[in-house]
């Protein structure tokens, strides 16, 4: 796909989805989808086809940027969780300039693609190679992010229950998950309490859970 065919195709996209993108944005996603491809070949990095480029753009790129209206503020800290090819994290972090990102990946080659795609984008950003559980051993991480997201196969209580732990009280999880009959709904406990459910594209959508300020 040429650089005007994926500008065209991300344009048709993002009109469907009724979404007005940046002007720097299009050339960047370009960028990052590229390279996802290339890397794609060697690795599984998604199991999505790339040679289906709208579901792919709708997916990849089209969903975190509709999720990206709901970060907000300067000094905002993200964590994503298992970020595999990067998405949600990197099209999110590239919607919201001032975001500050860590992507946690355990796989070391999958934490070598992130990191080349940071290079390539010009990205500020960290790639922690582990698995989130070390990550809550240390200090630096707990309760230092404003925002988590994680793109989930399965939903089970006692991640949500440990994840919570990155957020500073009133900061927000943003899962992302497919609609499909067999996806089941998240039924959080305190500290995190459910504040909305939003649509995405066909197929997917965001749930955003909150954790609450103790008194």
């Amino acid at each position: 796909m040429t650089p005007k065919e994926f500008s065209q195709r991300l344009s048709r996209r993002a009109k469907r989805a009724r979404l007005v993108l940046r002007p720097d944005l299009p050339e960047r996603l370009r960028i990052y989808f590229e390279l996802l491809f290339r890397w794609n070949t060697k690795i599984n990095l998604t199991s999505l086809s790339l040679d289906s480029p709208d579901e792919a753009i709708d997916r990849l790129l089209i969903e975190p940027l509709l999720a990206a209206h709901h970060i907000s503020g300067a000094g905002t800290k993200l964590i994503d969780v298992g970020s595999g090819g990067g998405s949600p994290a990197i099209p999110l972090a590239l919607a919201t300039p001032r975001l500050t990102l860590v992507m946690v990946e355990s796989k070391a080659r999958k934490s070598a693609f992130l990191r080349e795609a940071l290079r390539h984008l010009e990205m500020a950003g960290a790639v922690e190679s582990s698995r989130f559980e070390e990550l809550l051993t240390r200090a630096e991480f707990h309760e230092a992010f404003d925002f988590l997201s994680i793109r989930a196969v399965r939903t089970e209580l006692r991640t949500f229950n440990s994840l919570q732990a990155f957020l500073r009280p009133g900061g927000r999880l943003l899962l992302f998950k497919s609609t499909s009959p067999s996806s089941q709904p998240v039924d959080p406990v305190p500290p995190l309490r459910w504040i909305d459910t939003l649509a995405l594209v066909q197929g997917s959508e965001l749930q955003m859970l909150e954790k609450l300020r103790i008194p």
